[in-house]
């Protein structure tokens, strides 16, 4: 109880300048800009752009006029030049990790620089703001008197040069956890550092059903896995048996609607206990950019002081050759943007692909609403991640079934003309499996709900034919992963793609599935 009550002090310590930034927003986005600006000053890449000192930049006009917009690849070489050990490339000094990019399937690799700096401010600083939210809003939470599962990547980290490494994202952060964190986080490093997934899957629900496990950390795929894991291991019903002290689960990287009857099943509430409570977070390779800092809300609160400078491109900007980006202050409620990002890490006005749509201006709340370059558009039906997530849920607790992955894609008629949507979905294993024809009548009356612009196109079947949805058998969404190399904990799945190839092959992955499970004769 004593180690609790201090932690507790210890989170409660963050209050006052937790609501000093979220309700000062100009004051904390200054102090990070001109941080950000004097770095760059002394950079290679800074150099090279003409900047001499950082009161060229002062000014956040000579910053976008002064510093282009950019993606990876124009990042690419730069990045390139200090994974191979130069010093002062994209941030002061010598950067010495470099973390892949959670990405989906995408078959090219993105490597992110990781300084000390991105750690001690960002992704550290933002894990114990949102414990110190949390406990603010449930001061009765048990927390720092068990274990904290945190459920990363299946990579170890690679050394890369005499003095850099790479490897996940996930295996960096538990390498250099604070000792506060450490002591409690669990698995052992050496499991949580395990390759192969599908072992690393057996050994973390057979060493942590042996723990008091107070809080859940990771992606809502993997986690609904390995708590599935430990039902099984266990023999079990639940994981109240196994943990009945569980209070938090931080989740993130995909949408949370599909997974929630799924959790629902796996962690009920307490019989005169605890409530289980469910924390996003919006923590990325390039850094920790928000959290649900209000449980009764669904949005999360930008970190406006953990060394990330943050822009807003319009939607009706992104096709231009110029985009103009927006500061927070000229953002608008309800609309949508794309994120843009200058960090601690030696990113420089960086587009990271994600879609936010702006909740609350202040605290400035934001709701991550799908990919650039996930969304089907096919006739202008304008059909976003956010939308097929929450009729993806609906149709789960229509059906009393629950969703493990599901992936929309454009289908093509034999001249490959795209003509509609086609959907593959994988249900949890031991829950119903509906007939596909029934779901694609129930996802199209769900889809029209929530976007008008698709009930439009789909008027009389002229514009945009009805959906077609396949239900695959359990293990197909996973085999498909790991047939990408894709198998594990920071790993997504995509979940809209205007390209048929990922349904193609998710399709045939299927084929291969249903012959492993038939019978031999």
């Amino acid at each position: 109880m004593a180690a609790n009550r201090l932690f507790h002090r210890m989170m409660a310590a963050r209050m006052p300048h937790i609501s000093w930034a979220q309700h000062r927003p100009a004051d904390a986005q200054r102090g990070v800009f001109m941080g950000l600006v004097h770095a760059l000053a002394s950079t290679s890449y800074g150099r090279n752009l003409g900047i001499q000192s950082p009161k060229d930049l002062s000014r956040r006009k000579d910053f976008v006029k002064g510093v282009p917009m950019v993606h990876y690849d124009d990042l690419k070489p730069w990045i390139m030049r200090a994974m191979g050990g130069e010093k002062h490339v994209l941030w002061p000094g010598e950067t010495h990790w470099f973390a892949q990019s959670s990405g989906t399937t995408s078959d090219q690799q993105k490597w992110l620089p990781v300084t000390k700096e991105a750690l001690r401010n960002g992704h550290y600083k933002g894990g114990k703001d949102v414990l110190a939210q949390f406990c603010a809003q449930v001061p009765n939470a048990q927390l720092y008197q068990g274990k904290h599962l945190i459920l990363g990547g299946a990579s170890s980290l690679v050394q890369e040069s005499a003095t850099t490494w790479k490897g996940d994202l996930s295996a960096i952060i538990v390498r250099h956890l604070p000792p506060w964190c450490e002591a409690r986080r669990t698995p052992s490093r050496s499991i949580a550092l395990m390759e192969d997934w599908e072992l690393k899957v057996e050994a973390v629900a057979r060493a942590t059903m042996k723990e008091d496990v107070r809080i859940l950390a990771g992606i809502p795929s993997w986690m609904a896995l390995v708590g599935q894991k430990v039902l099984e291991v266990s023999g079990k019903n639940n994981l109240r048996e196994v943990w009945p002290n569980l209070w938090l689960y931080m989740h993130g990287g995909v949408g949370f609607a599909p997974y929630q009857k799924t959790f629902d099943a796996l962690i009920p509430d307490a019989q005169g206990g605890q409530s289980m409570h469910y924390l996003e977070t919006y923590n990325a390779s390039e850094g920790f950019f928000a959290y649900q800092d209000d449980l009764g809300r669904d949005d999360m609160a930008l970190l406006m002081d953990h060394g990330v400078y943050y822009e807003f491109v319009p939607l009706s900007e992104l096709d231009k050759d110029e985009p103009q980006a927006l500061e927070f202050r000229e953002v608008e409620e309800g609309e949508t943007y794309a994120l843009v990002v200058s960090t601690s890490a030696g990113l420089w006005r960086v587009m990271v692909g994600d879609l936010v749509t702006v909740t609350s201006r202040l605290p400035l709340r934001i709701q991550v609403t799908g990919r650039i370059s996930s969304y089907l558009n096919l006739v202008g039906e304008e059909l976003m991640v956010h939308q097929s997530d929450k009729a993806w849920a609906a149709l789960s607790t229509q059906l009393g079934t629950a969703v493990y992955n599901y992936l929309g894609g454009a289908a093509l008629d034999a001249r490959g003309k795209p003509v509609g949507h086609q959907w593959v979905v994988e249900f949890q294993q031991g829950k119903m499996q509906p007939e596909p024809r029934a779901l694609a009548t129930r996802l199209d009356r769900e889809l029209k709900t929530l976007n008008g612009d698709y009930a439009a196109k789909r008027t009389g079947d002229l514009v945009l034919g009805p959906p077609q949805v396949h239900v695959v058998p359990s293990g197909t969404f996973d085999a498909w992963m790991k047939a990408k190399g894709r198998l594990g904990g920071q790993h997504k799945v995509p979940r809209l793609s205007m390209e048929a190839t990922f349904v193609k092959e998710l399709l045939g992955q299927s084929t291969d599935q249903k012959q492993e499970l038939s019978p031999t004769c």
